[in-house]
């Protein structure tokens, strides 16, 4: 079962039976982690709270359920966000047993706090200009975001997405003016399929995810603000965290990631 938990949701483990080993898988007081295992009337139960940036919601949703399938007596619960404010949650106390961001530079925020160690690149992600399917503002490049008249969303530049449209936006010598700036890719691409602006900086991978309501427009600085993805399991969990991280890292964490548009780090 997967559905995305709001801000500081506290997961309740389920009664269920613990199976092991996977087949083929800053600021305030830094709260401990939730353990992911505990103990329950006819055995011991696992929940798994794995914290991952919006721009994994499909590949990790899918992800989750092989581990579940995996693991008999596990549930992955997800809390999907802003790779920004998921490390701020993280290092405020928020329960979790594993961060996956879209960047290093959030990442380090946890592991500044000596809330995780040894975080792994697991895959990078590169930018596209998300239009409407009909493009009604005839955008074909870069350049068309700086013109006044043009309606841009932008993710805000404290999120990994948003640094990446500056760096782009930047070696491209551009100025762009946008209407919105949103707190993660999500939201910024939704700005676009609603027809409420005439184009987005956003991952590849969420205008695949989009399944057509977007259309995506490759521009050569993007090469230039690639994001690399680390995830770590949190010092304080247990082990299926690890075991969730390592499924990750395998091959078949590799090709669900590359299907759906990531690239190999």
């Amino acid at each position: 079962m997967f559905r995305r938990l709001p801000r500081w949701t506290v997961t309740v483990p389920l009664a269920l039976t613990l199976a092991a080993g996977l087949s083929g898988c800053g600021a305030g007081g830094q709260a401990a982690p939730a353990p992911a295992t505990s103990s329950a009337a006819g055995g011991q139960a696992t929940t798994l709270t794995v914290f991952a940036a919006a721009s994994l919601t499909g590949t990790f949703g899918e992800l989750g359920k092989v581990f579940e399938a995996a693991h008999p007596g596990t549930e992955v619960r997800f809390n999907f966000g802003s790779s920004a404010t998921l490390a701020q949650q993280i290092v405020q106390g928020a329960p979790a047993d594993v961060f996956a961001a879209a960047s290093p530079a959030t990442m380090k925020t946890v592991t500044d706090a000596s809330l995780a160690v040894g975080p792994a690149t697991f895959a990078r992600n590169k930018l596209q200009i998300a239009v409407p399917a009909d493009n009604p503002a005839k955008v074909d490049g870069l350049a068309d975001l700086a013109d006044p008249k043009a309606k841009v969303a932008l993710c805000a530049a404290q999120v990994p997405c948003g640094a990446a449209a500056v760096k782009a936006l930047d070696a491209a010598g551009l100025k762009v003016t946008p209407v919105t700036l949103e707190q993660d890719v999500k939201a910024t691409l939704t700005k676009v399929s609603l027809g409420e602006v005439d184009a987005a900086l956003v991952y590849r991978t969420d205008v695949l995810a989009s399944g057509g309501k977007v259309k995506g427009i490759d521009f050569p600085e993007a090469d230039k603000a690639i994001n690399d993805y680390p995830i770590a399991a949190l010092s304080k969990a247990a082990e299926p965290a690890g075991q969730f991280v390592e499924l990750v890292l395998s091959q078949q964490g590799k090709d669900v990631l590359t299907k759906a548009g990531f690239e190999a780090p």
